[in-house]
């Protein structure tokens, strides 16, 4: 017989974890419990600080090529998921919107679902809004460029832009997917470069 968990012990327990390890490598050990891993220091660093930083509304993770800044991303996704912060948005280049759902999946064991114009669609024809799905939503600049006045009304607890040099010149009249996207106010949270 399974355990039933209903709204009011799952905001408990979510409680009583962050109650015991507001703070610090604790509040990251808990929500990493499941995550399938080999963590390096600068990665857990780089997490904290970004889960931490108290004097802006985003970060920029911006270590060379090869680090883990996919890593150190999907650490943060995963303690909002653990805190039941699940808004969650990853924008990437459309090339790397399957590889963000296999490393979200398999490393972190967090739910995912890609958001292109035939899930889209496939949601919406079963009777569930697209950007409300229970998992860490992910889509290429262009969707979300495309998506902009939905994205706008939906309160993320956390958005990734992952290449986010991509979008550099945003302020210019040019760039319309970098327009676009600032606009839909999914600039600020935390930026992968």
């Amino acid at each position: 017989m399974g355990l039933t968990l209903t709204p009011y012990h799952a905001i408990y327990y979510a409680h009583d974890l962050t109650r015991r390890a507001a703070r610090g490598m604790d509040r990251l050990s808990m929500s990493l419990f499941d995550a399938a891993v080999d963590l390096n220091p600068h990665q857990i660093e780089a997490a904290l600080f970004a889960l931490e930083s108290p004097l802006s509304k985003g970060v920029i993770l911006a270590d060379e090529v090869g680090l883990g800044k996919t890593i150190e991303a999907g650490i943060v996704l995963c303690q909002f998921w653990a805190e039941r912060k699940r808004r969650l948005l990853v924008v990437c280049p459309a090339s790397l919107r399957k590889q963000w759902a296999l490393e979200l999946e398999e490393k972190m064991n967090l739910p995912t679902f890609v958001l292109d114009t035939r899930s889209y669609q496939d949601a919406r024809r079963h009777g569930r809004p697209p950007l409300d799905e229970r998992a860490v939503i992910i889509m290429s600049y262009h969707y979300a460029y495309r998506l902009r006045e939905e994205i706008k009304q939906v309160p993320w607890d956390l958005v990734v832009i992952d290449e986010a040099h991509k979008l550099r010149n945003s302020y210019r009249p040019s760039n319309k997917v970098g327009q676009g996207i600032r606009w839909a106010g999914m600039w600020q949270p935390l930026l992968d470069g």
